[in-house]
């Protein structure tokens, strides 16, 4: 019999079966549209050349002439043809439908759509839990600079957010929008302005945002050279950080008359710079104000899309095996899931005796000789009312173990 993570491998190669089945009944309403559009086709250049035809053949007639029985025949077996083409087309049209409903069946039958299994009930009930998700997904809308739609549910919801709450949001979209045109000044003003916290986080983005202006002034060619030379000024409270990055900035001041673009310093010119400085900026930015650089529903989906898969198959081998009661408390996971080092964003601790990660249960545990182990690690140690450290001789009384705190 299949050991249980044997069967947890299985998972990704489940998954994959169903999105080839998928992907098959896909190719098969692909190919179904690519040959009904083909006939069709056919079959209207068909039906003009014989309407032309027949057109062609009445204008040349005399006005009086009278039609004679073959060729009123001839008229209506065309007219007949015709009836019969459109109708063949609408029929085959009609028969693309079943297919297009076969590949919703198919999605139905390979893909899980009932999630109840492995949601903690009443996580999103409640007045206090309802107004929480209504916050996130409305500071999400502000993140996006969909002000609109965040006012909307703002209003909607009754969230009644405060001014100070959505202004750096949307001070923070504002400069962005400016950068994405290629307008420096809203973002330069603000650098300026927290010139101080930037220089405690060690960042570099006043330097970049007037390595661009400085770009752009030399763009213009040797008509400006006495402005780039001016400009430079501002490169001195950077010249000890940045050295060789000034140095290859000055240096492509002696191309100025030829161009820079056809000079050994073109690359200062590839559009990658302007890609970066929304990043630096978005993430000093939120750093200096608070926030996350991503929207927390955008990550919170991710990881949700990444760990339902592995929590699903995990859920489907206890009701198998019928121990569906082994995960009752949804606050923790029945399996570890690694969802990559970009979802990190505090420290784990994990008990060395034990082997397990903390959790509210099951806290971090500092010892008076200094070292730490888990709670259960401890209670587990404690001799009466007595325990001994594991990693030293001390003894100590297990009362005065002090939970550390994250």
């Amino acid at each position: 019999m299949e050991t249980e993570s044997e069967e947890n491998k299985d998972g990704p190669n489940k998954n994959m079966e169903a999105c080839s089945a998928v992907e098959k009944e896909l190719d098969k309403l692909n190919a179904k549209l690519i040959a009904l559009r083909d006939h069709g086709q056919r079959s209207l250049e068909d039906f003009i050349t014989s309407v032309q035809d027949i057109k062609t053949e009445l204008s040349q007639a005399p006005p009086d002439l009278q039609l004679s029985s073959l060729q009123v025949t001839t008229l209506k077996q065309s007219l007949q043809r015709i009836r019969d083409g459109v109708s063949r087309i609408s029929t085959e049209h009609k028969d693309l439908h079943s297919s297009v409903s076969r590949v919703g069946k198919t999605v139905d039958r390979n893909f899980v759509s009932d999630f109840s299994a492995i949601l903690t009930e009443g996580a999103c009930e409640g007045e206090v839990n309802q107004r929480l998700l209504n916050e996130i997904i409305c500071e999400h809308f502000l993140r996006q600079g969909k002000l609109d739609i965040a006012e909307a549910l703002n209003e909607d919801a009754n969230l009644q957010l405060e001014m100070d709450r959505k202004e750096p949001f949307l001070e923070l979209h504002r400069i962005l929008e400016a950068l994405k045109n290629y307008d420096l000044g809203p973002a330069l003003l603000w650098a300026q302005m927290n010139r101080e916290r930037l220089a405690e986080e060690n960042s570099s983005l006043e330097f970049k945002l007037h390595r661009l202006q400085f770009i752009s002034l030399i763009r213009q060619g040797y008509s400006v050279q006495q402005d780039a030379l001016q400009y430079a000024r501002n490169f001195a409270p950077f010249a000890a950080q940045h050295t060789r990055e000034l140095q290859n900035l000055m240096g492509s001041l002696l191309y100025l008359r030829e161009g820079v673009d056809n000079s050994p310093y073109a690359h200062l010119l590839e559009p990658i710079y302007w890609q970066e400085i929304c990043d630096v900026f978005t993430k000093d930015a939120c750093r200096l104000m608070g926030l996350s650089v991503q929207s927390p529903l955008s990550v919170c989906i991710q990881a949700g899309c990444q760990a339902l898969p592995p929590l699903l198959s995990i859920r489907q081998v206890m009701m198998q095996r019928h121990v569906a009661g082994v995960w009752s408390n949804k606050e923790e996971l029945p399996v570890e899931i690694d969802l990559g080092h970009e979802y990190h964003f505090h420290s784990i601790f994990a008990c060395p005796i034990l082997r397990q990660q903390s959790s509210h249960a099951n806290p971090p545990m500092r010892l008076v000789c200094g070292h730490v182990i888990s709670k259960d690690a401890l209670a587990k140690l404690a001799n009466l009312n007595k325990v001994k450290c594991p990693y030293c001789p001390m003894e100590q009384i297990p009362t005065e173990a002090r939970q550390i705190f994250f």
